[in-house]
């Protein structure tokens, strides 16, 4: 079913409020000052129901220029304008910055109505319909009908409500399976119900009893019950004009332009890339670093705008930006956005949003605006394989994608499904996550990984390969250890690398011993097999073999790495075999005796105190025996 959300636009006091009025029968001037001062000030809103049967709801605007934010915080979600101009007068300052306004933030229907009509002639009549009709050149509103009521008499109300149910007809259906958001543009309490905010649901819906989160901060709440057009409902739906009862929260805790959405569903940012126009036709131009108040969704905030080609942006010409924003938002691809100067108050402009968490950009940076490009022209898919690609190196869940898109997680996951088809995504499992990256980045980074071992082995060709842990520090220092782990695993599994034991090489990479070193190689063995329980040091080792100290040591490290000696600890080593019998005794011991200390194994073994209790401190470290006083027993 689709919902329609009416707007109302135009100058002060052409009598929007009064229209609404007339086609509902309500009021939409709330505060005891608009009534008493007969102007709008803030938002209002109502409802009716069209000729179809269908329900409208309806939001009327401020049109003073001094009210002009709270006019901003009103028009995001609307379906369908109503361009409000009073016969008496004609198009005003207010009629042309509102429609302006509306261009820019994507409104794609409305028509005009002139209200006041009977109080002038006819002639005067078509003479204002002209001026509308040259107003509405190459806007939205271009051609569009234009409807003379009077709203005193009821003349022309039904064409109005004719012509809305007929353009609700040609709307499309709101993403109701996208992640729900709601800008918040009322917040209040009501004595024995608690806080209530209202605004239009963007997307996604709803439902009682559903934990939210207020956006931006770390506000959690509950949907205690939710009214649309003042009945109660368990599930709202985007096109919506929604009002929500939060549990948890007090009044104070949020203010018009929050936005409401599932617990950590959405990214704070201070940061937005952008494509922004301006009005043309305005007597200013925009320098790069102009300080701004942006308007997003019911939020005003403070920003400097960054132009990325240019350094003045000219009535009239759009461009590629980043907004740099003096507090944090939330905000999502695709959302419109007003730009007014900071002083003089005026609307200079706006635009959409590309990405709202970018990284920030270097001006005439080519690489850099080929990336808006494409968030601004392509699918989903497209912007989706951009985020993982520009997130690789982090290894994205699906979770986070769906935060930095703020897509819900299953449409995330039907997108990437074909990107992994087509061999652009490559999907890592790692318990019950699923991680990310693009086929560029591995490959960029297992080509690093690749040539930075053959540097490796080139310079210690003695060597097994290069440490794990190095591998990991160097080139997947964001990723954990264990998505860290994960990738290395793949290169092995793809047969790009070997792993042996904690070191690392390319794949089909030997050690290859000189003459000299070969020589050498087996002189090491044979001490340390000749001497298993009581091997030699490393200072004796240089002393009986002939060769320089440091290929000895080159040697011996290589026999380590290989699995050849093995290292206990600094100082004591035994050969692979002693190793082997060594653990053999204890496993006997303890299976006889129930336990064994440092003594008794040192006897076992016929070996010195020293040796004996570095073998049961190894034992101890990969846990196959546990130290309890002076005694071990099986871990």
């Amino acid at each position: 079913m689709k919902h329609v959300i009416i707007g109302t636009a135009g100058h002060i006091d052409h009598g929007k409020t009064t229209l609404i009025r007339a086609l509902t029968g309500r009021n939409t001037d709330r505060l005891k000052e608009e009534q008493k001062r007969g102007i709008s000030i803030d938002l209002g809103f109502t409802y009716f129901d069209l000729p179809s049967g269908k329900r409208a709801g309806i939001i009327d605007v401020p049109g003073h220029e001094k009210f002009i934010k709270n006019m901003l915080a009103g028009v995001v979600g609307i379906d369908i304008v109503l361009l409000v101009v009073a016969a008496d007068e004609g198009v005003m300052p207010q009629t042309s910055e509102h429609l302006a306004i509306l261009d820019l933030i994507g409104v794609e229907k409305g028509f005009v109505v002139i209200t006041k009509s009977d109080l002038v002639e006819e002639e005067w009549l078509e003479l204002v319909k002209d001026d509308i009709k040259d107003e509405l050149k190459d806007t939205f509103l271009e051609g569009a009908p234009i409807i003379p009521v009077s709203s005193t008499k009821g003349i022309g109300l039904e064409d109005v409500k004719t012509l809305i149910d007929k353009l609700a007809l040609e709307l499309e259906d709101r993403e109701v399976n996208d992640m729900p958001r709601l800008p918040v543009d009322r917040v209040f309490s009501i004595p024995g119900f608690g806080t209530i905010v209202t605004g239009t649901l963007l997307s996604g819906k709803f439902h009682i009893g559903e934990e939210i989160q207020v956006f931006p901060g770390n506000r959690i709440g509950r949907i205690r019950s939710m009214q649309v057009h003042d009945e109660d409902t368990d599930v709202a739906y985007a096109g919506q004009r929604v009002a929500i009862n939060i549990a948890g929260l007090k009044k104070e805790q949020i203010s018009r332009g929050d936005v409401v959405a599932p617990i950590n569903s959405m990214k704070e940012t201070s940061l937005l890339d952008v494509k922004v126009k301006l009005i043309e036709g305005i007597d200013r131009s925009i320098e790069n670093r102009t300080r701004l108040r942006l308007y997003i969704g019911a939020r005003e905030v403070l920003c400097r705008i960054v132009l990325l080609d240019r350094d003045i942006l000219n009535p009239g010409e759009e461009t590629y930006a980043q907004l740099i924003l003096e507090e944090e938002i939330v905000a999502k691809r695709g959302d419109r956005f007003i730009l007014r100067f900071y002083s003089p108050m005026f609307t200079v402009g706006g635009g959409q949003v590309l990405e709202p968490n970018p990284t920030k950009k270097k001006r005439f940076d080519e690489k850099a605006l080929e990336e808006l490009r494409i968030k601004e022209k392509g699918e989903p898919i497209d912007v989706i394989e951009k985020i993982i690609l520009d997130k690789s190196s982090s290894f994205p869940t699906l979770k986070e994608i769906s935060i930095y898109t703020a897509m819900l997680e299953n449409k995330i996951k039907e997108e990437i499904e074909k990107l992994i088809q087509e061999n652009k995504i490559i999907q890592f499992s790692l318990t019950k996550d699923l991680h990310f990256i693009h086929i560029q980045y591995f490959n960029q980074l297992k080509d690093n990984i690749i040539e930075e071992l053959r540097k490796f082995h080139k310079k210690h060709p003695l060597r097994i390969g290069m440490p794990k842990e190095e591998i990991r520090s160097k080139f997947l220092k964001n990723a954990k250890p264990k998505i860290g782990d994960r990738f290395i695993d793949l290169l092995i599994e793809k047969g790009y690398i070997e792993q042996h034991k904690e070191n690392i090489c390319i794949k089909g990479f030997k050690i290859e011993y000189s003459p000299s070193q070969l020589k050498i190689k087996e002189e090491i063995i044979e001490n340390y097999v000749m001497n298993k329980f009581l091997p030699p040091k490393r200072e004796e080792l240089y002393e009986k073999i002939q060769g320089e100290k440091e290929e000895i040591e080159q040697v011996l490290n290589s026999l380590i790495n290989e699995g050849e000696i093995v290292k206990l600890n600094e100082e004591i080593l035994v050969h692979k075999f002693a190793y082997a019998e060594a653990l053999k005794i204890l496993k006997k011991h303890i299976e006889k005796n129930g336990s064994i200390t440092v003594a008794e194994y040192r006897d076992e073994l016929n070996t010195n105190r020293k040796v004996a209790l570095s073998l049961l401190e190894y034992f101890d470290q990969i846990k196959i025996t546990k130290r309890e006083g002076n005694r071990r027993f099986f871990f």
